[in-house]
């Protein structure tokens, strides 16, 4: 009885599965490699500081840890001096555009007011312009902004609803005009608000919420938040009542402090905990402005800790309020 030989492959095909199985361990050691490098790098952080100059990058390690000893950033960042020379480049190249359309005398181009609790909306209004990472050529931007103000809406008198459909009429105008929002679906532009009726205002516009950067004030999940695009802007009121505080410990006589209305659970609870404590100044209402003037100023400039905790919105002017007068700032969210 005869026995058949296996067929054997041609030897175009093992050539192949030598090739597969050559390519699959190249592969699978370079995962390995990449791994173990990526974990020696959490272990052991890399030992450059942002102040390191560009030619000792290239220097060995030792040196670099002994000149930089007392800078150290490793923690911060794997590698800070990449990370400063990739900053400095940014600050040359990048490169924001603001659309043109809009009358200023309505709700575009322009602030409302440079004073209030709202003024950081104001200035980033006015300063975009004055930057030097303004251009005017839309193929040279990196981003672009779109300058509607719902603070000036508010400031007219518009409804809710009006603002919502003002808002959608200008974005979709410009999709229309300009061919730059269809490149992304709106990924590269931004709008700026830092009152909560400008996030309420573009609540009726989806696809401005969803794919558009949002710079606002009030950064809470409650109105749409999203931190992996969305831009957090401090709430800043200017001008400030009073001078700067300095670093005078021996006159701050009281650990902490905080007045204000109890609009939030966290509010509520701080009151009641803390309003009977000696060591604290606690106001669960506004000061009386008849009781003298400033004193709600004058109070950051005799404590050591202020309390910032989150009201209707966690966003509080309290925060640069106590670091201009020298307080340091305790935020409390709810």
């Amino acid at each position: 009885m005869l026995v058949a030989k296996p067929a054997q492959p041609p030897a175009s095909s093992a050539a192949v599965f030598s090739l597969r199985s050559s390519l699959l361990a190249l592969a699978i050691l370079t995962l390995i490699s990449f791994t173990y490098l990526s974990l020696k790098s959490l272990h052991f952080p890399s030992q450059y500081s942002s102040s390191t100059p560009p030619e000792a990058l290239l220097a060995p390690a030792s040196k670099v840890v002994e000149a930089n000893d007392a800078e150290d950033l490793s923690d911060v960042y794997h590698l800070p001096g990449i990370f400063r020379l990739n900053y400095a480049e940014m600050e040359k190249k990048f490169k924001v555009y603001i659309y043109p359309d809009g009358d200023p005398n309505t709700f575009y181009q322009t602030p409302r007011k440079l004073t209030g609790k709202y003024a950081s909306e104001g200035y980033f209004f006015q300063n975009i312009r004055e930057s030097r990472f303004r251009t005017d050529d839309p193929y040279r931007a990196d981003l672009f902004f779109i300058p509607i103000s719902c603070h000036k809406m508010r400031g007219k008198g518009t409804s809710y609803e009006n603002m919502t459909i003002i808002v959608q009429n200008y974005v979709e105008s410009l999709i229309s005009k300009y061919p730059y929002w269809n490149r992304t679906l709106g990924a590269d532009h931004f709008f700026v608000t830092c009152h909560d009726v400008g996030v309420r205002a573009t609540e009726g516009v989806p696809f401005l919420v969803k794919n558009s950067i949002r710079v606002v004030c009030s950064p809470s999940y409650d109105v749409g938040f999203i931190p992996h695009k969305d831009v957090a802007l401090p709430q800043v009121l200017q001008p400030f009542a009073l001078p700067a505080g300095g670093n005078d410990i021996e006159n701050r006589t009281t650990l902490g402090f905080w007045a204000g209305h109890r609009n939030s659970k966290i509010r509520v609870i701080l009151a009641r905990e803390w309003e009977n404590d000696t060591e604290l100044d606690i106001s669960n209402n506004r000061i009386n402005r008849a009781a003298g003037p400033l004193l709600y100023q004058k109070r950051f400039y005799r404590t050591k800790y202020c309390i910032c905790p989150g009201g209707s919105q966690v966003n509080s002017a309290r925060i640069a309020d106590s670091i201009h007068y020298g307080c340091i700032p305790g935020s409390l969210l709810q």
